[in-house]
């Protein structure tokens, strides 16, 4: 575990700590340090869990998982978290299925060129991460327009709109309190699934 601040392990848990990690929990059976963070205070945590599981992860959403987590690798890039795009370039690299593809996407991020591995709607919708996380005060009804020409749906505009805020949240969280993936299991996926 490491963060600025204290971070209560499982053992120390109170019974109201102990519900919250539970909730929490991944894939693997851990708690990761972006949710353990918060046990000072185990109800944002469980509104962060909340919160994280309803932008990503969640069934109804129409926009491919991968490219969800492209979409939170390039915020997370942009605002310099190397804790958020550590995890989610690692679960994107894994639901592209093809390292050739995800190193041009990793190498177009890196360089602030979205435009050398995408085009039409998911590069409109990498414009529009961009523009929200670096300068959000500017951003227009003409930027939610050029998602609609590009063939984004309304729904789909919401779920990247919803990506985009909740990763500067959680890269303000991580960047603010010092939080590294020292103890963590790197990706939400279990390295053994395919």
């Amino acid at each position: 575990m490491s963060a600025w601040i204290k971070m209560i392990s499982d053992e120390e848990a109170n019974p109201a700590l102990n519900e919250a990690l539970d909730f929490a929990r991944t894939p693997h059976g851990t708690v990761d340090n972006v949710m353990r963070v918060h046990s000072l205070r185990p109800s944002t945590m469980t509104g962060h869990v909340k919160l994280y599981r309803a932008c990503l992860h969640d069934e109804s959403n129409t926009i491919p998982m991968w490219f969800q987590e492209v979409i939170s690798s390039y915020v997370s890039k942009l605002n310099e978290c190397p804790y958020s795009y550590a995890n989610h370039w690692s679960n994107a690299r894994h639901l592209i299925r093809d390292d050739a593809r995800a190193d041009a996407i990793e190498t177009a991020l890196k360089a602030n060129l979205p435009e050398d591995a995408f085009d039409g709607a998911e590069l409109a919708l990498l414009h529009y991460a961009e523009k929200l996380t670096i300068k959000p005060g500017n951003i227009e009804k003409a930027d939610v327009d050029a998602l609609k020409a590009a063939g984004v749906d309304d729904g789909e505009i919401l779920e990247a709109n919803q990506i985009v805020c909740y990763f500067n949240y959680v890269n303000r969280l991580l960047n603010g309190l010092g939080v590294t993936t020292d103890g963590d299991t790197v990706g939400y996926y279990k390295k053994d699934e395919t």
